[in-house]
């Protein structure tokens, strides 16, 4: 008798999302986003470190950004790169926390159809970016140590801006590919996502048809997006240090490692968290944790970049120190 009503209520459940779909309607206008705390004080204790974070990020990408456009002595292919990611994290970091910071401000969780999905694309797109980004830079890094006499050549501006312009472009097709397959499966009802933004695996969760479609794209995704470039950083670096190995002098192999510390640290904190969250087994996922591992790879590391950058790079450090010296002598002379 269970068995019979169970079935009659999901074949129900079945007609009435196909009814939806072949309609070319759904049953939600909005979103409801839960986020990290309902109470009055988790509320404002969120938006001060939302608040926190995204000044910081904001501030130390900008530097980062001005710096390398100031000062001749960075207009070379790697603060070029260096550049764009700042720029990139900038972006990236306000596709979530301004919401965020909303959320907690006015009480207001709900976010529109359209806006969950805007969010959704640039989140992919600027998260695909990133990850071909840092494996130009990688390459960058192979060319200055592995074939320091045709660097130059190799990597001109030309070069440059072709490869970046490559990173920003190469997740537009699949990002948009990815939200339509999303954003056109039937809603029936339940509009409550239990994240801090419209990330694919919490809205598929609402979803009321065969998200099988849905779950081989996300596979691509992490493949071409993840494992790919990960695997031409690997080589990458690992051409580097059988360069290194191969250096006579200890000053060179210091010179060398340094040069590509601050972008490794940058790789492993992205890929590192980006990793765990995305292929790990299904069965070790829960919500809370989850929501953590999204909260570090897409609102803390942008903040962390600049100061890596900054404090690890003797280069970035005098330019900031020639530039905070001249301001000061400037009035003077």
């Amino acid at each position: 008798m269970v068995r019979r009503e169970l079935l009659i209520w999901k074949l129900n459940s079945t007609t009435r999302c196909e009814e939806l779909a072949h309609g070319n309607s759904t049953a939600v206008s909005e979103f409801i986003i839960l986020g990290f705390s309902s109470s009055l004080l988790g509320q404002v204790l969120l938006f001060l470190m939302c608040f926190a974070i995204y000044t910081l990020t904001l501030l130390g990408n900008s530097l980062i950004v001005l710096i390398t456009l100031a000062d001749p002595s960075l207009h070379i292919s790697m603060y070029f790169f260096i550049g764009n990611l700042s720029f990139l994290e900038i972006c990236y970091s306000s596709v979530t926390l301004p919401k965020m910071m909303a959320i907690s401000l006015t009480g207001d969780n709900t976010i529109s159809f359209t806006g969950c999905a805007a969010q959704m694309y640039f989140f992919l797109l600027l998260g695909s970016a990133e990850c071909y980004l840092l494996a130009a830079m990688a390459y960058d890094r192979y060319v200055a140590i592995c074939h320091p006499l045709r660097y130059v050549a190799i990597m001109e501006r030309r070069s440059c801006v072709w490869l970046v312009a490559g990173s920003w472009l190469s997740g537009i097709p699949v990002s948009f590919i990815q939200t339509t397959l999303v954003f056109t499966s039937p809603f029936c009802g339940p509009n409550k996502i239990n994240h801090f933004f419209c990330d694919v695996a919490p809205v598929l969760q609402l979803v009321c048809a065969d998200t099988s479609r849905n779950e081989m794209s996300n596979i691509t995704v992490t493949v071409v997006f993840l494992a790919i470039p990960f695997t031409l950083i690997l080589i990458s670096y690992t051409c580097i240090i059988a360069t290194v190995l191969k250096m006579s002098s200890p000053g060179s192999r210091h010179r060398a490692f340094s040069t590509c510390s601050s972008h490794l640290v940058v790789v492993t904190l992205f890929y590192g968290s980006g990793m765990v969250m995305y292929l790990r087994p299904r069965s070790s996922h829960t919500t809370e944790n989850d929501k953590l591992l999204s909260l570090f790879y897409t609102v803390v590391t942008p903040m962390l970049n600049p100061v890596i950058y900054s404090l690890r790079n003797e280069e970035v450090k005098g330019a900031l120190r020639r530039r905070v010296a001249g301001k000061r002598l400037s009035p003077l002379q």
